[in-house]
Formats: C-alpha cells, structure tokens, sequence
C-alpha cells in the first residue's frame, strides 16, 4: 500500500470520526436542553465551543493527511 492510500484511508477516519464527534455533542445538548429548557443559551454554548475545537482537530489531521500525499 502506498502513502497516498494511507492518507486517504486517514482522511476519511478524521471525517467520520469528526461527525460522529459533533453528532453526539449535538445530540447529547438535545436532550440537556429538554430536561432544562432554562440552561439553553448555557448549553448552546458549551456545544459550540466543543463542536469548534473538534473542527479544529479534524482539520488539522485532515491536512497532515494530505501532506503525506506530497511525500
């Protein structure tokens, strides 16, 4: 296997990993915010915040990902 399939398999984990990140976030601020609707704007943010610093991650992996396909 080469470097370019590795990247491209790591990539597609980085993806993956990262939606199902923000879909537990997302799904978890859910039910926080139905058992207390007062907490909202807390909650919200919180979940943003997350959601950001796993974006950030995700991305940053993603381009070491494609770096590797320049080797």
């Amino acid at each position: 296997m080469t470097a370019a399939t590795f990247a491209t398999i790591g990539a597609g984990l980085v993806t993956v990993g990262a939606g199902i990140g923000i879909g537990l976030i997302a799904g978890r601020a859910m039910d926080g915010i139905s058992r207390q609707p007062e907490a909202t704007n807390k909650i919200q943010t919180a979940m943003i915040i997350a959601a950001a610093l796993i974006e950030g991650v995700a991305f940053f992996c993603a381009v070491i990902c494609f770096m590797a396909l320049g080797k």
